[in-house]
């Protein structure tokens, strides 16, 4: 058996809990994680929950480890990278998860050590994400495939230049808010139509379900599915001609580039 990469995670919010999830359910063993929290009861409540390594001091927590996932805020990154200092090895690689915040921004305070900086997404908590990837300036090929092995624990992994980064942040790291928005005004227009709330979500949920799977499981692109449940003068065409008339695409255009600016002005505060 392949030896697994040991990981250490500082910060198990959301994101860092589900790679964590990911990774346990992947193959790696409580020995291969060590986890680094804030408070001390949430270190003894991990520790029991999932048997591994818990401790609240950054140092600690990645000795020893082969690459280490920062998953704390944007705002908590600086406060991190200060205990860090001079405890990183060159060998380790550093995976940031924090929106907007550059690799450079990481370099300036380890020194010359290799990071990667990723967006993953929240549906890394059912193992269904996708996770944009750049190397730093001293980040490999070898910590490129490390981090598309840890991450790939929760989903897809696509390397790419640090520059679409924030773009991949207003798309698919923020996206999944975007869905469930249309989730919610779907099921209470649904509702206002006569359904049940029991009826309404089981049919909103699975549709959107079902249209996610027509997307990634098929090779036709969103326009020819729209396009096949489209009929001319049917009820899709008047609703779509709804959409259309009041800037759809334009709002969601409008959001995208509102989410990208903001993840720029969270990496400028580290």
């Amino acid at each position: 058996m392949t030896e697994r990469i040991r990981v250490a995670i500082v910060g198990v919010g959301a994101m860092g809990e589900a790679l964590l999830s990911g990774l346990l359910s992947a193959g790696w063993g409580p020995s291969d994680i060590t986890l680094c929290v804030r408070r001390q009861d949430q270190a003894d409540e991990l520790a029991h929950k999932t048997g591994c390594s818990v401790t609240t001091d950054p140092v600690a927590a990645i000795a020893g480890t082969d690459v280490v996932v920062v998953a704390v805020k944007p705002r908590d990154v600086s406060e991190v990278l200060e205990s860090l200092a001079g405890s990183v090895a060159e060998r380790q690689t550093i995976i940031s998860l924090a929106a907007g915040v550059t690799t450079e921004s990481y370099e300036s305070r380890l020194g010359a050590v290799p990071v990667v900086r990723a967006m993953p997404n929240t549906p890394a908590l059912v193992r269904e994400g996708v996770t944009g990837i750049a190397a730093g300036k001293y980040a490999g090929g070898d910590d490129l495939d490390s981090a598309r092995e840890v991450l790939g624990a929760v989903g897809s992994v696509r390397v790419m230049d640090e520059s679409l980064l924030d773009a991949v942040t207003a798309v698919s790291g923020t996206g999944p808010a975007y869905v469930f928005l249309l989730a919610e005004a779907l099921t209470e227009a649904a509702m206002r139509e006569g359904l049940s709330r029991d009826i309404a979500e089981k049919f909103v949920n699975q549709t959107i379900r079902g249209a996610g799977h027509l997307l990634t499981d098929t090779s036709k692109s969103p326009a020819e599915l729209r396009y096949e449940v489209t009929s001319p003068g049917g009820t899709t065409a008047a609703a779509v001609h709804v959409l259309e008339e009041r800037g759809f695409r334009a709002i969601v255009e409008d959001a995208v580039r509102a989410a990208a600016i903001r993840a720029t002005e969270l990496g400028g505060k580290v």
